[in-house]
């Protein structure tokens, strides 16, 4: 009797490894799977007016200096320096470490080896040129095609820096993520042709929010693996640690109810809390960036955040105590 449970324990072990080793090897052959999506039909231009909108949404309300610069001048940036968007900012996550790429038009290390089509895509819809899905962490797939054009416009107008990139280092929780929860994101409707006019009206407040400033990405609580959201848009409690401390920074909730920031505020005070600048320590709000933006479409966010259904969902003060662990 003790020799059959024996054998049976034994050959029950051998097919648990059996079948793990199987997964293994999916998850390893699905990590690197490719994806299809339409080439958006946009071109780079000289324009100079298009070059400066581009500039604008890419050191203002676009804050891609955030992250397409190195940790170092990343530190330049909360001074209010601009230095090209040459990559290699590092991102140590659960699932492995992901450096952001060199977005100057060099043709070796950035993305002057690239169509204007395939970047337009990456933005668009997720899809890297060699056609494996980009990492969620980028809102921009709704961007009008003239800011596409002019975002693009202005990447190509930099001065090419050669800086070569680290590849991506994933662990197996990394490559099980990239190999069955992540997938190209792209619009939800047909983007605009062009972006709403420069006016304090709600639609340029709307588009500038959600589709620009991408205000949800961080006023909304998200799932830290696959990057969607847990409570309603805008409503708050995402969670930032705050480095070599026990506390978090907390984002408040942005809709008109009696836990929404907004509601208290008038738009004067809206617009000068943007003037103001870095207001808590280690906040991760691009403020200088946001410093940069016009009058016009802060007030124009002012009005659009007031017209969004309240939450009652309670984010709680701005600086917490990290939770523990249970």
């Amino acid at each position: 009797m003790g020799k059959r449970i024996l054998k049976f324990l034994g050959w029950t072990a051998t097919v648990i490894a059996a079948l793990a080793l199987i997964l293994v090897g999916v998850v390893l052959v699905r990590a690197d799977r490719k994806f299809d999506a339409p080439y958006p039909e946009v071109r780079a231009t000289s324009d100079p007016k298009m070059i400066a909108r581009g500039e604008y949404i890419a050191y203002g309300p676009g804050h891609c200096v955030n992250c397409h610069t190195s940790d170092s001048e990343g530190e330049s940036t909360k001074n209010g320096a601009t230095p090209l968007l040459a990559g290699n900012h590092v991102f140590n996550l659960p699932f492995g470490t992901v450096f952001t790429p060199n977005l100057t038009p060099d043709r070796e290390t950035g993305i002057g080896r690239y169509t204007d089509a395939e970047i337009a895509r990456v933005i668009r819809y997720g899809v890297l040129p060699d056609g494996r899905a980009a990492l969620p962490f980028m809102e921009y797939h709704e961007l009008s095609d003239e800011d596409l054009t002019a975002v693009i416009s202005f990447l190509r107008s930099q001065k090419p820096v050669k800086r070569v990139i680290p590849e991506d280092e994933f662990n197996l929780l990394g490559k099980a993520v990239l190999a069955f929860m992540i997938k190209p994101v792209g619009p939800k409707a047909t983007p605009l042709k062009h972006t709403p006019a420069e006016a304090v009206t709600v639609e340029r407040g709307a588009y500038m929010a959600n589709n620009v400033a991408v205000c949800a990405e961080c006023h909304t609580k998200r799932n830290l693996i696959d990057g969607s959201f847990m409570t309603t848009r805008f409503s708050g409690g995402m969670e930032f640690p705050v480095e070599r401390t026990n506390q978090v920074i907390v984002s408040p909730n942005l809709t008109p109810s009696k836990y929404g920031r907004i509601t208290s505020w008038s738009e004067e005070q809206f617009v000068g809390r943007f003037g103001a600048g870095v207001g808590i320590p280690h906040t991760h709000m691009p403020w200088r960036q946001f410093q940069r933006m016009s009058e016009t479409d802060i007030r124009a966010i002012y009005r659009y955040l007031r017209t969004l259904p309240p939450s009652d969902h309670n984010p709680g003060p701005s600086v917490q105590e990290r939770k523990k662990k249970a």
